[in-house]
């Protein structure tokens, strides 16, 4: 189990939204430098402060999770069909036209 996919989550999702850690150490009562940590993987965050810091990012557990749980590939295939499902009929079928193809190799 790597542990440190967690901290590049918390950081992935931190920057996605243009947030700087001492924003996200604000909204979930943590100093900046415990924040970096947890980037870091110098620490593990507790489930309290876990659930904090997905709620601040505005993300579920799962997201910080992926990688981590053993259900990692099942959570990736929701994310991107959650993606795709808010894309225009045209990118659609073009994204699937993609993946028909990318499976017609395996």
């Amino acid at each position: 189990m790597n542990m440190k996919t967690i901290g590049k989550n918390i950081r992935k999702y931190r920057l996605e939204i243009n947030m700087k850690q001492e924003k996200l150490a604000e909204l979930t009562n943590l100093s900046p430098n415990y924040i970096g940590m947890l980037e870091r993987a110098d620490k593990i965050p507790s489930l309290t402060t876990l659930i904090n810091i997905a709620n601040a990012l505005n993300v579920t557990a799962d997201m910080l999770l992926c990688d981590v749980l053993s259900a990692d590939c099942e959570i990736a295939h929701s994310q991107l069909l959650d993606k795709i499902g808010s894309l225009p009929p045209k990118d659609k079928q073009r994204i699937y036209a993609v993946i028909e193809t990318l499976l017609d190799f395996t």
